[in-house]
């Protein structure tokens, strides 16, 4: 399956470390961070989990409920989560999927048989409340998340969801955001009383409070 931004995320059921789930009933009103794994025991996600571990307190800042996806069992998701523990100095605390059949991985793609037909590729999504998709990325085996982006691209896109704005290149929260073109100048005095800086004028800076 190809899932496409703006759709709804598929939902499902599934058994996690922390009990089975209904992935819409789960996430409620909050907004969502579903990641795939290859597989457990693996050394580059023993890192992403440890990393989004500690983390957890900024996705919990931000409303985000994390859960992560491995194609093996509960059973060695209990044995990886401890040497996850010991090496990484963060135990897990958000559930992770088991999907040994791949019926979740199937649902949204995360398996991508010219890499490797038997795991599931490095995943991202990012699901609103509203249930539909507003990121996704697909990492090689070899490369690690970089879930300081994930959290930025979150920051970006609740930010820009309530003010009517876009964000530049590398923005960071409480830098000048960006009025669309879709947006007159008209509409603008309405929606930005402040002002802005047109430097082009396609281009037009706002400061805005995050």
């Amino acid at each position: 399956m190809t899932i496409q931004l703006g759709q709804v995320a598929p939902d499902f059921e599934a058994e996690t470390t922390q009990g089975t789930i209904h992935f819409h009933e789960w996430l409620g009103d909050s907004w969502g961070v579903l990641f795939s794994h290859p597989k457990d025991f693996t050394p580059v996600c023993t890192t992403e989990l440890g990393e989004t571990a500690r983390l957890k307190p900024e996705f919990d800042k931000r409303g985000v409920k994390v859960i992560g996806l491995s194609v093996d069992d509960l059973d060695r998701h209990a044995g990886w989560e401890a040497d996850i523990a010991e090496t990484q100095g963060h135990a897990v605390n958000f559930p992770m999927i088991a999907d040994p059949e791949k019926k979740v991985a199937a649902l949204y793609g995360m398996v991508h048989p010219e890499a490797d037909p038997s795991i599931t590729v490095r995943t991202v999504f990012v699901i609103d409340p509203a249930k539909k998709v507003r990121l996704f990325m697909v990492y090689p085996p070899s490369t690690g998340r970089n879930f300081d982006e994930i959290i930025r691209v979150i920051d970006s896109l609740q930010m820009t969801d309530g003010r009517k704005v876009a964000t530049p290149v590398n923005w960071q929260p409480g830098d000048r955001a960006i009025i669309p073109p879709s947006i007159s100048d008209e509409q603008a005095k309405t929606l930005f009383p402040q002002g802005w800086e047109a430097e082009r004028p396609y281009l037009r800076w706002v400061e805005v409070k995050a």
